[in-house]
């Protein structure tokens, strides 16, 4: 799970530790735990740029500030459709 972009914080792409390999894991453990890592990363990303929204409001860019603002709660919205999904993969 590599890209490549900057971050400004910290948090792992590569790395994940499971009980079980890949393959020996079920789908529903599958899924499982690819949902907790979105949430876990979008909640990073939200907060990263709720962060540079308010040093951007700060340096007196209102608008790109606003425009983070939008970004950070549109990705809260994203976590809050994958902590669903993880609940309904959990029944």
């Amino acid at each position: 799970m590599t890209h490549h972009h900057h971050h400004d914080h910290d948090h792992d792409h590569d790395h994940h530790e499971h009980h079980h390999t890949e393959s020996e894991m079920t789908f529903e453990e599958k899924i499982q735990t690819l949902l907790s890592h979105w949430i876990n990363h979008n909640k990073d990303h939200a907060k990263n740029y709720m962060d540079w929204s308010q040093k951007t409001r700060e340096a007196g860019k209102h608008d790109i500030a606003d425009l983070l603002k939008e970004a950070s709660e549109l990705t809260q919205n994203i976590t809050t459709v994958f902590e669903k999904a993880l609940d309904l993969s959990k029944k």
